[in-house]
């Protein structure tokens, strides 16, 4: 009598992570999409910033731009995969998407998404067009500025009011994140700029324009408000936990896209207004800039001091160091417009040097960001 030999399962089981290479520290691959919290879209705005900043330089040079080209497809990339990533993790892990959302900390980097779309919109429309063509970067960026912008109104709008009314006020105290959520129509507001001579003369371009004067002062009043509770927060209770350190740099970037946008949207004023008023937006663009620009220096200066302290106190890497970039990056447009709207060599050549800075602090984070991500570390629970 025959005996039937059984048929083997074609499954192949996931190995323990004792023998894989590719994400060992985690229990299984499926847990990349556990934690995707919306802080991951800091690496697309600190990446996106490096080409566009890059464009903006007062130097002219082949192989910077080819470089910048080169960045900017890497945000793009980036973007496309965590929108992916983050639709999965909603998908997939919606109790723990909402625990994140909840959470009093991580809900303020809710509005890092619209910013992320916001930089490699307009990285699009000035280097992403040596690529697609402009008309292409044109309409990709008038796509990408509209979802932006919408997105993060209603973040700086939802957020702060979620943290009013929520119940629980345990543990709730001044940080540099919650800064994230009211920044973006700040950078609406200078990304815009970028498109108004893309609009139609007349009534449309000047829309264009108001609109995001009216972002620029909506964010800059209820972020002085806020980085005030920051600075009061920081004296009387010292720095937060050593791991959040690197979050006091968010602070240059509602400094340094300040003055981006006011000085973008003074060059740009003379296209949808007459005069006197294009050139006393320009003249406003200029001082306003030198004047926020020596509190960005002190501020610079605390945050480089304050790093330094947390860094012998054995700070490690973790998501929260790609604060380092995005900021630098603004301060580094800041300057560059600046530069342009005073005519400064001094403030030009300020500009070259903190790109230079930014290089360095993005080389650095995305390192380790690379090697954390093959190994599986940074996919794991902060």
């Amino acid at each position: 009598m025959s005996t039937a030999t059984p048929t083997r399962s074609r499954t192949t089981p996931t190995p323990p992570p004792s023998l894989r290479t590719f994400l060992r520290e985690l229990r299984r691959p499926g847990q990349v999409f556990e934690n995707i919290t919306p802080n991951w879209f800091a690496s697309v705005m600190g990446t996106g910033i490096v080409a566009n900043a890059a464009a903006g330089l007062p130097v002219h040079v082949v192989a910077l731009r080819g470089f910048a080209v080169g960045v900017w497809l890497l945000a793009t990339v980036a973007l496309a995969g965590l929108t992916v990533a983050f639709a999965v993790h909603w998908a997939r892990h919606r109790d723990r998407a909402r625990t994140y959302a909840d959470h009093p900390v991580m809900s303020q980097f809710y509005g890092a998404p619209p910013m992320a779309l916001l930089t490699v919109g307009a990285g699009t429309l000035l280097v992403g067009r040596d690529v697609i063509g402009i008309h292409a970067a044109v309409a990709v960026d008038f796509l990408l500025w509209t979802i932006g912008t919408l997105t993060g109104l209603a973040t700086s709008l939802a957020v702060p009011f979620r943290m009013i009314t929520r119940s629980d006020r345990t543990g709730v105290t001044a940080l540099p994140a919650w800064l994230m959520p009211i920044v973006p129509p700040m950078v609406s507001a200078s990304t815009g700029a970028l498109l108004l001579p893309h609009v139609p003369a007349g009534q449309a371009r000047l829309d264009l324009l108001l609109a995001c004067y009216g972002m620029f002062g909506l964010s800059l009043f209820i972020g002085l408000i806020t980085m005030t509770l920051i600075y009061s927060r920081l004296v009387h209770d010292g720095l937060p936990p050593v791991q959040a350190a690197p979050t006091v740099w968010i602070t240059l970037g509602m400094i340094g896209q300040s003055i981006t946008a006011v000085n973008l949207l003074g060059n740009a004023a003379g296209s949808a207004l007459g005069q006197p008023f294009a050139d006393g937006l320009r003249v406003f663009g200029l001082i306003y800039g030198v004047a926020m620009g020596g509190f960005g220096v002190l501020m610079f200066g605390l945050a480089v001091a304050l790093t330094v302290h947390a860094a012998r106190r054995h700070l490690s890497f973790s998501l929260t160091w790609w604060s380092f970039t995005f900021p630098i990056g603004t301060c580094v447009t800041g300057a560059a417009g600046l530069g342009t709207t005073s005519g400064s060599t001094l403030i030009h050549a300020t500009a070259v040097v903190l790109y230079g800075v930014l290089l360095g602090a993005w080389a650095t984070v995305a390192t380790h960001t690379l090697r954390g991500s093959v190994t599986g570390r940074v996919f794991l629970p902060a």
